[in-house]
């Protein structure tokens, strides 16, 4: 009894320690997930993701659509689910990434941090394409993407299609490269629709409106 209280009290400070390294912050659970509320996404191969199949085979995930959609929803339910099944996993979104690279002052401490990101077995980068960004940042992805090509996973997520990733990083002679090794081995979920927040935003302005209007009638 003794030797199994202390095996699930290190598989406790173990999840705990990866869920603190993580760094997920707040997001919604999976099951409040509005599935009818997007013109296209593929239910079952969303599904599908979360049995971690892709990540055994270091492959990428890769989430595309307009803002409001879901994705960093979806990327953040699938990096809390991986911690749980005993990955190691570092979410930060592509502006935090890149700046963060790029501020790195010695080449001792640019690899030191270049190694925070392409130890953790799931890397997620969110919102790539959200801001334009420069042929330094560019040639910054193109590293870390190359040193985890086809041995441990992305989980991205962009408002861009790869067509238009140039717009991301103008001038820069990677994007076509970069492009090619992300999607070489991958699942891509397209997904289309308008802003659930946008909904939200309307339906709890309408829902307060509809509050001061029985508050007037009450007086």
């Amino acid at each position: 009894m003794l030797l199994d209280y202390e095996e699930a009290e290190r598989d406790r400070r173990s999840l705990e320690r990866r869920l603190k390294n993580a760094k997920l912050g707040k997001f919604k659970p999976m099951a409040d997930f509005d599935w009818q509320w997007p013109k296209k996404i593929d239910h079952e191969h969303v599904q599908e993701l979360f049995t971690f199949d892709s990540v055994s085979e270091a492959a990428n995930v890769i989430l595309i659509g307009p803002n409001g959609v879901g994705k960093t929803m979806i990327a953040a339910n699938l990096a809390y689910q991986a911690i749980h099944k005993g990955y190691t996993v570092r979410f930060l979104t592509a502006s935090e990434l890149l700046n963060d690279l790029a501020a790195q002052e010695s080449s001792s401490a640019f690899m030191r941090r270049f190694r925070h990101y392409t130890q953790p077995l799931i890397l997620v980068i969110d919102e790539i394409g959200y801001l334009a960004t420069s042929s330094e940042h560019a040639d910054l992805l193109f590293e870390i993407v190359t040193r985890r090509y086809q041995e441990i996973s992305i989980i991205l997520t962009t408002n861009k299609r790869f067509a238009e990733w140039n717009q991301v990083f103008p001038n820069s002679a990677c994007v076509v490269t970069l492009v090619d090794l992300l999607i070489h081995k991958s699942e891509i979920v397209v997904i289309d629709g308008k802003s659930y927040r946008h909904k939200e935003s309307l339906e709890r302005a309408d829902k307060n409106k509809q509050k001061r209007s029985r508050k007037k009638k009450s007086k």
